[in-house]
């Protein structure tokens, strides 16, 4: 390509802004972010003419975002209407199942493929952030699950396989609700930055089998101590349903 000719669009005199989402778009996107953070009690319902007057917009737009959730599988129809989605312990089971072998296939394949190499410039970026926590943790919360999140799909988009990563994301994303409540004690939120930086650092280093290891044990060494975390979590949501 003549690069007298091109043009990065960022720095394009007269580039075109990209243009803004439909308004469908929009409330679904601050519907799914807000079902997603925790924002909704796991018993409150999810009311069309309520959520409509918190984004300011008609029923229609919100009735849409509301049927596209639920297809997402992160809200289902109960009695009277819509309620997030709490998965119980079976659904967790397989979800967690699933989330261990895609966050271990990561590096996986780049022990069994020698030309697979992690990005290293996405592994130092994401070591940085983790460095600066472990320096100045921060304070227990239920939301440090998506710092937790970002870790884990930065680590498999290091790998090179966006497939891996895109799935780990929607599994992450299923499980949130629960996962939250692990973080509500420093020691976890302590524990979670160490062990981080750990398997990051031995990856970084080309140190797989042992980075292999170590997140294996960090996401879960066996179903039973994944279901015995998921009861404990579920446990916690009951106890903690009106502090988010």
């Amino acid at each position: 390509m003549d690069s007298k000719l091109y043009t990065h669009p960022d720095t394009a005199p007269d580039a075109v802004a990209p243009p803004a989402p439909s308004l469908r778009e929009a409330v679904y996107g601050k519907l799914r972010s807000a079902v997603l953070d925790g924002e909704f009690g796991p018993r409150e319902r999810l009311a069309e003419m309520r959520l409509a007057a918190r984004f300011g917009v008609s029923r229609t737009p919100v009735r849409e975002a509301l049927a596209r959730l639920a297809s997402d599988g992160l809200i289902e129809r109960g009695d009277g209407g819509f309620f997030v989605t709490i998965p119980n312990l079976t659904q967790l089971k397989d979800f967690y199942e699933l989330r261990i072998t895609l966050e271990l296939r990561g590096i996986a394949r780049a022990i069994e493929d020698t030309s697979v190499r992690h990005d290293q410039a996405v592994l130092a970026a994401e070591l940085d952030r983790w460095y600066a926590m472990r320096e100045q943790p921060p304070a227990p919360d239920p939301r440090f699950v998506v710092q937790d999140e970002r870790f884990h799909a930065e680590l498999s988009r290091a790998s090179g396989n966006p497939a891996l990563t895109d799935a780990l994301v929607t599994v992450s994303e299923r499980i949130r609700r629960v996962r939250m409540y692990d973080f509500l004690t420093e020691d976890r939120v302590e524990t979670t930055i160490a062990e981080h930086i750990e398997i990051m650092e031995f990856v970084r280093d080309g140190r797989l089998d042992e980075g292999y290891r170590a997140l294996h044990a960090h996401v879960g060494d066996s179903m039973a101590v994944v279901l015995e975390r998921a009861q404990r979590a579920m446990t916690q949501m009951a106890l903690h349903a009106d502090r988010l």
